[in-house]
């Protein structure tokens, strides 16, 4: 019986190519595999990978992201991902484990990290290191750190010009870029800067990149319909600077407060918070202060969220002769794909008008 001699060791060389070929499938079996966190960030992913695929969305329309809990089918996106964009740890705490735990591999896009992006500040009583204290009352002012007349981070006179579509961030907050958390300079950043077409520009612009790293093939596509929405973003502003108009100097109240980028942009501020950032719930007297602040500011309307139950708000608004109303800074209600985000933006502006400006139409 004769036996087949041993195969003779590899070569280098041959080992780096087959570990090579091993790993190509992730990227060229067909279109990039794209996790993206809430239905916003989902949809600016969907704008720049047209005409090649589409991302997938990790938590579900409806669910809170600073307290979410992932199911069995969201871990599976994020296991079976080439790429995750999510907006950082300052709006999910608990994702970060969840990144290294179940997807090791698969590269990721922190937004708020992203050079140039104007961030402000989180509110004040915005943790998100626990939520253990839930139902406990801020210290100072209200829940968001705003003042009774207004918020303190804008400072719009209402007569300044609008026309140039984007009230300049240097003159408003504190405009640092990333890291998307700083404690050894004691900056954390306020989250919801989706909420500002400006920085939807810039992640668009970010994540065309980072498609074209893991997708080189097809670079000048996501450039292109980078480009593309960059436009349609423009236009967007344009709109939402009109539709916001009658609605200018009209005080309200919002259920949370992650509104201040788009008031920044759009030069309206909300008199309170009835939460901070985190959306924890209000303990007693932060209730009795809120409903104060509507009496003294006569603010017209107090705007709930479908994250949220609306009791709180009939509670708010019972005598004062404010209206209640809603604002969904997720889009939760809105159909999936890139036309969310521009659904999203001028719905809030809708809304707002609705509510604050109805004899404006």
């Amino acid at each position: 019986m004769t036996r087949t001699p041993p195969a003779p060791p590899a070569r280098p060389a041959l080992r780096l190519a087959a570990a090579l070929m091993l790993l190509a499938p992730a990227a060229l079996a067909g279109p990039p595999r794209v996790a993206a966190d809430i239905p916003p960030i989902a949809a600016l992913a969907a704008r720049a990978m047209a005409g090649v695929g589409a991302p997938e969305l990790i938590l579900p329309p409806g669910a809170s992201p600073h307290d979410a809990a992932l199911r069995p089918s969201d871990a599976r996106r994020l296991a079976q991902a080439d790429l995750v964009i999510w907006v950082g740890p300052a709006l999910t705490p608990w994702m970060a484990k969840a990144l290294d735990a179940l997807a090791p591999q698969a590269r990721r896009l922190t937004l708020l990290d992203v050079p140039g992006l104007p961030l402000l500040p989180a509110p004040q009583g915005h943790a998100h290191h626990g939520h253990d204290d839930h139902g406990h009352d801020d210290a100072g002012g209200d829940a968001g750190g705003r003042q009774a007349r207004g918020d303190g981070d804008h400072d719009h006179d209402h007569d300044h010009d609008h026309d140039g579509h984007g009230h300049d961030e240097q003159a408003h907050g504190d405009d640092r870029a990333g890291p998307d958390s700083d404690p050894q300079h004691g900056f954390a950043p306020d989250p919801h800067a989706w909420l500002d077409p400006a920085a939807a520009k810039l992640w668009l612009q970010a994540i065309a990149a980072e498609l074209a790293r893991i997708d080189p093939e097809n670079a000048a596509r996501y450039a292109a319909n980078a480009a593309a929405g960059a436009v349609e973003l423009e236009a967007l502003t344009a709109r939402v600077e009109e539709i916001v108009a009658p609605a200018r100097g009209r005080p309200y109240i919002v259920f949370h407060d992650a509104y201040r980028y788009f008031e920044r942009r759009f030069g309206i501020a909300a008199a309170a918070a009835v939460s901070p950032g985190d959306a924890r719930k209000p303990g007693a007297r932060q209730v009795a202060r809120i409903r104060r602040i509507i009496r003294e500011t006569g603010a017209r309307c107090v705007f709930a969220e479908p994250q949220f139950p609306p009791r709180l708000v009939a509670t708010l608004i019972e005598g004062t002769g404010a209206r209640a109303a809603s604002l969904d800074p997720l889009g939760a209600g809105l159909a999936p794909g890139p036309g969310l985000y521009p659904a999203l933006i001028e719905g809030l502006a809708r809304d707002l008008r609705a509510c604050l400006a109805p004899e404006a139409g």
